[in-house]
């Protein structure tokens, strides 16, 4: 039987999450808490599945959390969330994001998505792919060490990059912190194979993201 955590701050939520999971014999719910509890509560308890609310805190709050946590690294993460590109992400991988749902997913989608990270599968919906390429579908990297599709949030950070603004005046534009600029910064270097701002820049053009 795997174990698993819940964390959400509205009371309502982890209810709801909880009777998902009652009504699995397979999964055995250890603890349900607001998110900053259940990260403290899984350093410890070490759950095979993380099934946490990122709307609450916000992605970057939640980013920055999970990087302080000490959790295990064999402990999947499963993500509701309103804004799935945030998250569908080579940074998102490295963190444990395991399953990147929407938020008004359906209970045979949720448990779906926790069998499938178990199952050592990145997981997600058609609707959250729609969501996270965007304007971006079907723009592709033609290095032969990237295959990664930009999102569309990693092409407006790119572009502005291009305009010669630094983070702090990114992040203003697009009402983010510094820290979710540094994310898509790495995210979008680690897709095109880019080593610094330049380098991005100058693929950007070659791809035919950044117009000059």
């Amino acid at each position: 039987m795997s174990s698993v955590i819940i964390g959400a701050r509205s009371a309502v939520l982890r209810s709801h999450l909880e009777s998902v999971l009652w009504n699995n014999s397979c999964l055995q719910l250890i603890g349900s808490y607001s998110i900053e509890r259940a990260l403290a509560q899984a350093e410890n308890l070490r759950p095979d599945v993380l099934l946490l609310d990122s709307n609450s805190p916000p992605h970057d709050a939640l980013i920055h959390l999970l990087e302080s946590a000490e959790v295990d690294d064999s402990s999947r993460i499963v993500i509701l969330t309103d804004d799935p590109e945030m998250f569908l992400s080579p940074e998102g991988i490295r963190l444990g994001f395991r399953a990147i749902l929407g938020r008004d997913a359906h209970p045979e989608e949720i448990l779906a998505a926790i069998e499938g990270s178990l199952a050592g599968l990145v997981v997600t919906n058609p609707a959250a792919i729609q969501s996270a390429l965007g304007d971006s579908r079907g723009v592709r990297s033609d290095l032969d060490n990237s295959d990664d599709t930009l999102t569309r949030r990693e092409i407006d950070v790119l572009r502005m990059v291009a305009d010669g603004l630094g983070n702090k005046e990114i992040a203003a534009r697009l009402g983010i912190s510094n820290h979710t600029v540094k994310f898509h910064l790495s995210s979008l270097f680690a897709k095109l194979g880019a080593s610094n701002r330049a380098e991005a820049v100058t693929l950007g053009i070659r791809l035919g993201l950044i117009m000059i």
